[in-house]
């Protein structure tokens, strides 16, 4: 039997899957590893952490499914995105550790770019808006305050990338420096107009042109795995980031498919084809996924803080001992009974781009019960979701007929149930929630005839499960103002610490 591989390098643990010729997971292997919080707002790994997760999990994976190296035709990777690491290029060791997309001690850099005018160009190049989320302020940041970086990067000695990048590096040991133009274009350094590093944004960020990763495809062959890591000669064949690559595994390739990943954050992306577009509602547009080697295009909602709620509630609040018990709890109470959860812990994402408001639990009487909080934290989700959705039918004029969904928070019927309810549309949960990781073995599986086309997947995907709603609009509206009011409440809180 014959097998893609599949690593999917997330926020908070990295996962091998083996997926078959039908499409279907034929292995998993899952590592958590260490969240480090250096200071409010800031949030590291260490990126040794993600490379021995991965590459253990890939190893494991093998011997759980009694698969050979040789078994396996091709390896997909797909990544946490924006995630910076900058290594020594001779010695290979990071001289930082990687700062996470989470994190916002870019946050003061990005207002002085923005009082200098600089967003409308930066939105003109890139399709983003000007935010510490993205990676180009966290490269910055490292290369003003490590010892010596910048005069190393000065001199070429240095290469920055993105987690795909980081992993290609260390499994190719160090002959290839490449990424992907999905990962490239969350840089806010990569012009996905012309398809290019752009040299006016580097050198407004004071970033050296040296450092950057060549730039490839979703869907080609780059490079072979060193013999030495236990994974044979397994050919690198696709790379994307984690919302493309689930975009990708839900198969939306045509301008108009929409999905919305229920990961750590939650990322809404809708296909708009090959025309570059954009939003009016501080959406991002975004590259994706691309077979045919040509430039495609995506908007996107991002919502920092997702599934992310359900780990605050198990690990700060200790509510209870594992994630998916967060059902239990909320179907403890038949409502959140007024309670509102903003989920602010980072700022807010899009539509909003508050990188200074504060999570926050209003509504909180004498009665209120550890259920309540825990269904409000549900639906917070939900409400986040409901807020870029309608974004993004204001800008494509063209309404949603359905919600894609995938990620493990999409597990949770009480939180799908919810989230059709609010948004008054069918949500489609696919039979394989691993979309992340079935996109990246999509695209490594094409580049090398695994499959022949999206249109022979398409064929052996399972049925899907749909959720209808069941609430009344005026009540859905009703719970929408009230979630509103407690976002604007939110707002700006963390601005003096800022």
């Amino acid at each position: 039997m014959e097998y893609v591989l599949a690593l999917d390098q997330g926020t908070t643990s990295s996962r091998a899957i083996l997926f078959g010729h039908d499409g279907n997971i034929e292995g998993i292997a899952q590592h958590e590893f260490k969240q480090n919080f250096p200071q409010t707002g800031w949030v590291e790994h260490d990126p040794y952490d993600i490379l021995t997760s991965q590459l253990s999990a890939a190893v494991e994976v093998l011997g759980k499914a009694g698969a050979r190296p040789r078994d396996v035709r091709a390896l997909g990777i797909t990544n946490q995105r924006e995630t910076t690491i900058v290594w020594d290029r001779e010695t290979g060791k990071p001289i930082y550790n990687a700062i996470v997309w989470q994190d916002r001690r870019g946050a003061p850099q990005c207002r002085r770019l923005a009082e200098d005018g600089a967003e409308d160009m930066i939105r003109q190049k890139t399709g983003l808006l000007i935010d510490p989320y993205f990676s180009a302020t966290k490269i910055a940041w490292i290369l003003d305050n490590v010892h010596g970086a910048r005069r190393e990067a000065e001199q070429g000695k240095l290469a920055f990338g993105t987690v795909d990048s980081w992993l290609v590096w260390n499994l190719t040991s160090g002959k290839r420096h490449l990424t992907d133009r999905t990962n490239a274009s969350r840089t806010m350094l990569y012009n996905i107009v012309e398809d290019r590093w752009d040299e006016e944004l580097l050198k407004l960020l004071g970033i050296p042109a040296s450092m950057m990763p060549e730039v490839c495809w979703s869907s080609e062959s780059v490079g072979r795995v060193t013999t030495s890591l236990g994974l044979g000669e397994v050919e690198i064949a696709g790379i994307a980031g984690d919302q493309q690559a689930a975009l990708f595994g839900q198969l939306c390739v045509s301008a108009g498919d929409a999905k919305n990943t229920y990961g750590t954050g939650c990322f809404l992306l809708q296909h708009t084809g090959s025309s570059f577009t954009l939003s009016k509602q501080r959406l991002i547009t975004t590259l994706v996924c691309s077979t045919q080697k040509k430039l495609e295009y995506a908007l996107e909602g991002s919502i920092f803080v997702g599934g992310a709620v359900v780990q605050w509630l198990r690990d700060n609040m200790r509510f209870f001992k594992e994630s998916p018990d967060v059902e239990s709890v909320a179907a403890s109470v038949e409502s959140a009974n007024n309670v509102m959860f903003v989920p602010a812990f980072t700022g807010l994402g899009a539509p909003h781009w508050d990188p200074y408001a504060s999570g926050m639990i209003i509504g909180i009487e004498r009665g209120t019960e550890i259920g309540h909080i825990a269904r409000a934290a549900l639906e917070s989700i939900a409400f986040q979701v409901a807020d870029v959705l309608h974004a993004m039918n204001e800008d494509t004029q063209q309404p949603f007929r359905e919600l894609r969904v995938d990620g493990g928070a999409a597990a949770n019927d009480i939180l799908m149930q919810f989230q059709s309810d609010l948004l008054q549309l069918p949500v489609r949960r696919p039979a394989i929630l691993e979309t992340t990781a079935l996109g990246a073995a999509y695209l490594a599986g094409l580049a090398v005839h695994f499959w022949t086309s999206t249109e022979q997947i398409a064929k052996v995907r399972a049925e899907d499960t749909v959720f209808e709603p069941r609430a009344g609009r005026q009540e859905m509206e009703a719970r929408q103002a009230r979630w509103r009011d407690a976002v604007r409440r939110a707002g700006g809180w963390n601005k003096e610490q800022g």
